[in-house]
């Protein structure tokens, strides 16, 4: 389903919502998390794809890799660091924010609890920058979370808490158990009477745009990102739509049909519910409730809001590991693997490629927000090990005489 938004605006980026998020703070938090050793000291790797844009009539497709971003395995490890980071500076003013995921302040930070819910990449960023600080970290899992990605958390020492329902319903027994024990939600999704911590961790993802704008492509004309709960559409729409303003891209948001809260609120006009069993094998985007802060970012800027199917995601997995003669082999798990699936029913639909304007001028940007972090999933979806595609990643480069930009 795809539904163009009448309320998108071209405009200046307004400021009410740069007082929220903006450019300035995003590359504060960035300077902040370069000392962090989770993360890698370079920029992503901006992957160009000729043979992908080739097949789908457009003049390029770039995929930003975050499955580079960390060990984590995602572009998680820029949102939950990020919003404890200022969580911990809140207090403590003072502080070096470089040093708190350092452990320099373990001592002082050892009473303090830190808790969310997941479907696991969130998750497992929030666990290990609490390991970092010296914090400790329950997490809440819902029934259909994996016992591979529960391991992948708790590794990182975090105390597992499990709960019947889905998605929302862990979100609704984080809070409660903050509640009653006096603990802090560290969540990426809002509600009433919380969104300081939210909009912190959508100002950690505005760092990947930042690094897009460094690597020296030219400008995109589109920009696909994964919808979920809006936390990453937002941070990404508000960097573009502030850096270039009524010039901004096309944007268009993506989620699995069981899981179409985003397309849901673009119907109504306001933050709403999907309506679907939420159960998706983009794990990482089974939201049922839209977050009412990323949704004042996303009313105005997304262009089209569309849904996709969990077959069009796992084709997409498979095409980005198998790679090409000119397209460098790219590990994507089911949800990083969203955004190149929803390029192609876009470009390979007469009807949709011209309600989203795409044309043989068209430059599109993908976000790989995730690589292998359920890798006995990945190799059941994809038919491949995770480490034998990063070895054919490795040899194609070697053979092209290429490093990552």
């Amino acid at each position: 389903m795809l539904v163009i938004n009448k309320n998108a605006v071209r405009a200046a980026y307004p400021r009410e919502l740069q007082r929220i998020l903006c450019i300035a703070e995003a590359r504060r938090t960035r300077d902040w998390l370069s000392a962090w050793p989770m993360l890698a000291k370079q920029p992503t790797p901006l992957w160009s794809l000729p043979d992908t844009a080739q097949a789908l009539g457009v003049a390029g497709v770039c995929a930003k890799d975050e499955s580079k971003r960390s060990t984590l395995g995602s572009f998680k490890a820029l949102g939950a660091p990020a919003a404890l980071v200022r969580l911990v500076l809140r207090a403590h003013p003072a502080w070096d924010p470089k040093a708190v995921l350092l452990g320099a302040h373990a001592a002082a930070l050892r009473g303090q609890v830190v808790i969310s819910a997941t479907d696991g990449n969130h998750g497992r960023a929030l666990a290990a920058a609490a390991q970092g600080a010296g914090m400790r970290c329950v997490i809440v899992l819902h029934r259909q979370v994996s016992l591979e990605r529960e391991s992948a958390i708790a590794a990182f020492g975090a105390e597992i808490v499990r709960t019947q329902g889905n998605y929302d319903a862990s979100v609704t027994h984080a809070a409660a158990l903050a509640q009653a024990h006096g603990w802090q939600v560290v969540s990426d999704t809002s509600y009433a009477g919380y969104e300081d911590i939210p909009r912190d961790v959508m100002q950690g993802y505005g760092t990947l745009v930042d690094e897009v704008f460094e690597q020296g492509e030219a400008p995109f004309t589109h920009v696909v990102v994964q919808g979920g709960v809006g936390g990453l559409a937002a941070g990404v729409a508000s960097y573009f739509w502030e850096r270039q303003g009524t010039q901004r891209p096309t944007l268009i948001v993506a989620e699995p049909r069981q899981a179409d809260c985003l397309l849901q609120s673009a119907l109504s006009g306001q933050p709403a519910h999907a309506t679907g069993t939420v159960d998706s094998v983009m794990a990482g985007l089974a939201c049922g409730e839209s977050s009412p802060l990323a949704w004042r970012f996303l009313q105005p800027s997304v262009d089209v809001f569309m849904t996709i199917e969990d077959d069009d995601a796992i084709d997409a997995m498979r095409r980005l590991a198998r790679g090409s003669a000119r397209d460098v082999p790219i590990e994507s798990g089911e949800s990083g693997a969203a955004g190149l699936a929803a390029l192609r029913v876009l470009a390979l639909s007469p009807a949709h490629r011209a309600q989203a304007g795409l044309d043989a001028h068209s430059r599109v940007l993908l976000i790989n927000t995730e690589g292998a972090t359920a890798p006995l999933v990945y190799r059941q979806l994809t038919g491949l090990d995770a480490r034998e595609v990063r070895r054919r990643q490795a040899d194609w480069l070697l053979a092209q005489g290429t490093v990552a930009r």
